[in-house]
């Protein structure tokens, strides 16, 4: 390959890198539109859908979550406002995180944020200058015309599931302001596009329906030699050799950087392989609204390292909240450093419960598409909610993980299925403590517990 055509590679997986979260995460705003996920069902624009139970294996999300029960809805505002209502839930935790066509989280309503009185709040699209009207308790300033709303309502099992949350997600509700016209989905990418170059031909019809902030435009006019910018009939039809060949090399070079990343963390991977990084959602540099925290401390210092942070957090957890919101901690290894796989057990050890004010879990999800793990018992997470969970008499939580369900009565209630092969779990603090935002907090280490043959308790690490 020339150099000249090195260049263009080079440059196409820039492109994969700053576009993957925009392309993957409208991506999955079709599919909450056309076939839903899990327990959501297929939902229009402007409703919400409301999931009738915790999400299960069955919902192919990377890295869903298993501790609240999900109300999600895709608001197109290209008709105009929506009011939204939300109802009081008595000091219950919820979360509504409100996230851009980039996947930048711009505004949250709930707990942490706005408390849990009831109450409207007004979503208004881009350059809207209209008339609030009374009695809302605030404007949400949408940065892009489709918006998605993430609802999370915390679900302690099935009988508080019927019993406080599904009445909750009744009362949320979303109405037109004002008599208006929208469309019924997303800007078609041209049909006759070559499916590997796919990604790119959505990433141009996207990112002209959808303008990134001002300040990343100049970045983005960088890949003009891409066609990425042309407007009208799909520059990748007609596209030479030279060019394709570029694209598809850099497509998988974009993955693989992307991929890379996301194994490596962000974290300083201390507590035998955890890599916990309150900071993972922090490139948002320019969209702040209601309920988030505009302070250098939760933001990314380099714009243009930013663009694969938004790729990393986009892949291991799309739609993830900032750290101040919930932090999210992962491992793919034991304390040997060995990789984690189902053909070996585990036990993680909390001398004492995560530093939570609202909750905590650990969830499993296999590799490499981070999927939750389907098993006989139907238990996908184990936490401080957990019906019948062991504590010692110290005060300590030991989780034990692995494929087969523990003999011993009170380790199989503290019991996390694993799958076959190599695995990632997840820990999950919602409304962490301040040790955890500092970074003193330490995760324990997942230590392996049975032997390899020849008598040595950790193993070699391998298998």
């Amino acid at each position: 390959m020339s150099q000249d055509a090195q260049d263009l590679a080079g440059l196409a997986a820039d492109a994969y890198v700053y576009g993957y979260p925009l392309v993957f995460g409208l991506s999955m705003v079709e599919t909450c539109l056309h076939k839903g996920f899990g327990a959501l069902p297929p939902t229009p624009f402007n409703a919400f859908g409301h999931a009738t139970r915790p999400a299960g294996a069955d919902a192919h999300f990377v890295s869903v979550n298993n501790d609240t029960v999900y109300s999600i809805a895709q608001l197109d505002l290209s008709g105009g406002p929506l009011l939204l209502h939300v109802p009081g839930t008595d000091g219950a935790y919820y979360v509504l995180q409100f996230v851009d066509a980039w996947s930048n989280n711009f505004a949250y309503v709930g707990r942490r944020a706005t408390g849990t009185e009831a109450g409207d709040w007004l979503v208004v699209p881009p350059g809207w200058a209209g008339t609030v009207p009374d009695g809302v308790r605030g404007v949400i300033d949408a940065p892009t015309a489709v918006v998605t709303v993430v609802g999370r309502f915390a679900c302690d099992g099935p009988e508080d599931l019927e019993r406080r949350v599904r009445p909750l997600q009744e009362q949320l509700t979303l109405t037109h302001l004002e008599p208006g016209e929208h469309r019924t989905g997303l800007p078609a990418p041209d049909a006759g596009v070559p499916t590997g170059l796919r990604f790119y031909e959505q990433l141009r019809v996207w990112m002209a329906d959808f303008p990134p902030a001002p300040a990343d435009r100049a970045y983005q006019d960088r890949f003009q030699p891409l066609g990425l910018l042309e407007e009208g009939p799909s520059p990748f039809v007609p596209a030479g050799s030279a060019l394709v060949r570029a694209l598809n090399e850099g497509l998988a070079r974009g993955k693989e950087r992307v991929e890379a990343a996301g194994r490596a963390g962000s974290g300083d991977g201390s507590g035998g392989g955890w890599s916990m990084n309150p900071h993972l959602f922090d490139y948002n540099l320019d969209r702040f609204g209601v309920g988030t925290i505009d302070a250098p401390e939760w933001k990314t210092a380099d714009r243009e390292a930013s663009y694969l942070d938004r790729a990393v957090a986009a892949r291991v957890g799309l739609w993830g909240n900032h750290g101040y919101e919930a932090v999210y901690a992962q491992t793919f290894t034991d304390t040997d450093g060995a990789p984690l796989n189902g053909a070996h057990r585990y036990e993680l050890r909390f001398d004492a419960p995560p530093p939570a004010e609202a909750f905590w879990s650990v969830t499993m999800y296999d590799t490499p598409d981070y999927f939750l793990v389907a098993n006989p018992a139907g238990r996908y997470s184990v936490g401080d909610r957990t019906p019948g969970i062991v504590y010692g008499p110290d005060g300590s939580l030991t989780v034990h993980i692995g494929r087969e369900r523990p003999e011993d009565p009170d380790a199989a209630a503290n019991w996390l299925p694993a799958p076959e092969g190599e695995f990632r779990p997840m820990l999950r603090l919602y409304m962490p403590g301040r040790a955890v935002l500092d970074g003193e907090y330490v995760i324990p280490g997942i230590r392996r517990t049975d032997g390899d043959g020849n008598g040595d308790e950790h193993g070699d690490g391998g298998g």
